[in-house]
């Protein structure tokens, strides 16, 4: 991390909010966990007594399964954004320019500068488009996040193919990518992913995620990583969620149900973005977004304001959750939906 950087940076605003007593649809993660977390939860809290095991095997071998890689190939992190911090850490030199989405997740631009880095904002939609020539790490986020699209899998293996073939590391943030049916790009030469407990499976509270990579960047990863990276609860819950693919399997199909009856209440009223997420983002037009937000907020339901990511100006974005938090949104955005 480059020291004069520091100093120089700023936090990054995000969704979530601690009010227990409102509906928090500012943060895209999933109302339920896995069955049998909990107990996972306190039958590993005795051996917090002692350190873990800093290898991680049953951690890394699950999370190996999820991606369809090598246990060698997991290195274990607090969270989706430390294993992020960490590709970019290893990778990144000051000076050197790095490849970023706009609009999407605030952090990657703010870890790019904390290394001394400069990022180079390319809109979303031509993040594929790039030469990797011209930057020592090009970043992708699928799907990204706050619009919601997803390249497909072909275009995205055609851009680490020339990634590699240009001495660039892609980093792909597949935070929300288990949403989804699309396989990770876990185990491709020229990239490293990141990935979370944080959304998928209902533990931002946890920090729980892992990074993937192969060759020189794994062994830069792993050395790189501090020691006890993961807590004996954490290990344990995240190993026990990495297991339940029935539980996967169910969320994803609830959050495309919801997603499409949201979408239908809310097209009539909100140009609705495309999204393969857990959330749809909302071009409010000519609305006042100021107004809407506060509105909702004193029926109790919390929005994110999306004007916090770069280049958007009009929009809110809106967690895909459960049939009560479709229904009460659109009632507080006085919207009806269909039931398809």
């Amino acid at each position: 991390m480059d020291r004069e950087s520091v100093r120089d940076a700023e936090r990054v605003p995000h969704g979530g909010t601690t009010d227990r007593d409102v509906l928090d649809l500012s943060a895209n993660t999933n109302p339920r966990s896995p069955p049998g977390t909990t107990a996972a939860y306190d039958a590993a809290l005795g051996g917090s007594r002692r350190y873990p095991d800093d290898d991680y095997p049953e951690f890394r071998e699950a999370a190996a399964a999820v991606v369809d890689v090598d246990p060698a190939q997991v290195v274990p992190t607090p969270g989706g954004l430390a294993a992020i911090r960490l590709a970019l850490a290893t990778a990144v030199d000051p000076g050197d320019r790095v490849a970023v989405p706009t609009p999407s997740f605030g952090e990657y631009a703010r870890e790019v500068r904390l290394q001394g880095g400069e990022p180079a904002f390319v809109p979303v939609d031509e993040v594929l488009d790039v030469d990797p020539a011209e930057f020592a790490v090009v970043v992708v986020c699928t799907p990204n996040n706050p619009t919601g699209s997803l390249p497909d899998r072909p275009d995205l293996v055609a851009l680490a193919d020339r990634c590699a073939d240009a001495g660039t590391r892609l980093l792909a943030d597949e935070a929300f990518l288990g949403y989804t049916e699309q396989a990770s790009l876990a185990g491709h030469r020229a990239v490293v992913v990141a990935r979370s407990l944080t959304k998928l499976y209902g533990l931002p509270g946890l920090r729980a995620g892992y990074a993937v990579a192969t060759g020189p960047a794994r062994d830069d990863l792993a050395t790189a990583r501090r020691a006890w990276t993961l807590g004996a609860p954490a290990a344990a819950v995240g190993t026990h969620c990495l297991r339940q693919r029935g539980f996967v399997r169910d969320t994803r199909e609830a959050v495309r149900r919801e997603r499409r009856r949201l979408r239908t209440g809310l097209e009539p009223a909100f140009e609705v973005h495309p999204s393969a997420a857990p959330f749809l983002l909302l071009d409010c037009g000519g609305r006042d977004v100021d107004g809407l937000l506060t509105a909702a907020r004193e029926q109790g339901v919390v929005l994110r304001d999306a004007r916090t990511f770069r280049g958007l100006d009009s929009h809110v974005r809106i967690a895909v959750k459960d049939a009560h938090a479709t229904d009460r949104t659109l009632e507080v955005l006085d919207v009806r939906a269909d039931d398809a």
